[in-house]
């Protein structure tokens, strides 16, 4: 879909939806940086991915500026360019909003949205600074979700962090838009990862999770890489701003479907 040739950098890429992204972007021809804090996975991810495409991985604390820098400049060292940027990497913490210490309300804040701000401040600045050199632009993609728009009450740190998400994407559109750098959103639903591990083994959490769900099942990594790589490609040329949420219908729904039984 448009990706042959190009650098990407992904961030949260040890597993689950970075991981996938990852693996989309190799097998459609991209050269991938995986990034992440998780040193042992993260080299477990590009090792796996190998066979796959031109894969390595860099440590990288996303709140951290410096390793943000060494980052960036990893990736220009390995490939030359920086075409896109995915801003995976993100964190949840669950506690009623009452009993919420100040600590964890910035850590999740610190990755989530801080993060995704001095990522993508520092690939924006290269890619303007290759525009203006009569480069091409490239594209941002912003890992949102519909927390964005849901209030969940034992989630706040995470909501509030992805409802900046959604702000904070369409600032980046409009600031980079004369620069032709396109930045887009995804928002999923709920997606088989780590997060929602517990639904495998507890009933009742997947029949909570299906009965606000009209599609009545649960979305697959590979569903929103599918979104990522359209997002990043020329394909969607004209899109900037937006958040495209991919979350089984739930969304529209004012109410709960029946769920059939496992058993």
């Amino acid at each position: 879909m448009g990706l042959e040739g190009k650098s990407a950098i992904v961030t949260g890429a040890a597993r689950g939806i970075g991981y996938a992204i990852a693996r989309r972007f190799a097998n459609d021809g991209a050269k991938v940086v995986l990034a992440d804090v998780d040193e042992k996975r993260g080299q477990e991810a590009a090792e796996s991915l190998a066979d796959v495409g031109t894969v390595s991985f860099v440590h990288c604390d996303v709140g951290e500026k410096l390793d943000v820098r060494n980052l960036v400049a990893a990736t220009l060292e390995q490939h030359g360019e920086i075409d896109i940027l995915v801003n995976n990497a993100g964190i949840i913490h669950g506690c009623s909003f009452l009993e919420l210490e100040e600590a964890d309300f910035d850590r999740v804040l610190r990755i989530n949205l801080k993060g995704m701000f001095l990522v993508s401040q520092a690939v924006a600045r290269y890619m303007v600074e290759r525009v203006e050199g009569g480069g091409e632009p490239g594209a941002i993609v912003n890992m949102s979700s519909i927390n964005a728009v849901f209030a969940i009450p034992d989630n706040v740190p995470y909501s509030v962090s992805k409802g900046g998400v959604n702000q904070l994407t369409k600032v980046m559109a409009l600031s980079l838009a004369p620069y032709g750098i396109r930045v887009n959103a995804i928002g999923p639903g709920s997606i088989m990862t780590d997060m929602l591990s517990t639904i495998t083994t507890d009933e009742a959490a997947r029949n909570k999770v299906l009965s606000r769900t009209p599609l009545g099942r649960i979305g697959e990594p590979h569903e929103i890489a599918a979104i990522a790589a359209f997002l990043a490609s020329s394909e969607a040329s004209y899109m900037t701003g937006q958040t495209v949420y991919a979350d089984g219908g739930r969304l529209p729904l004012n109410y709960t479907v029946p769920v059939p039984d496992a058993s």
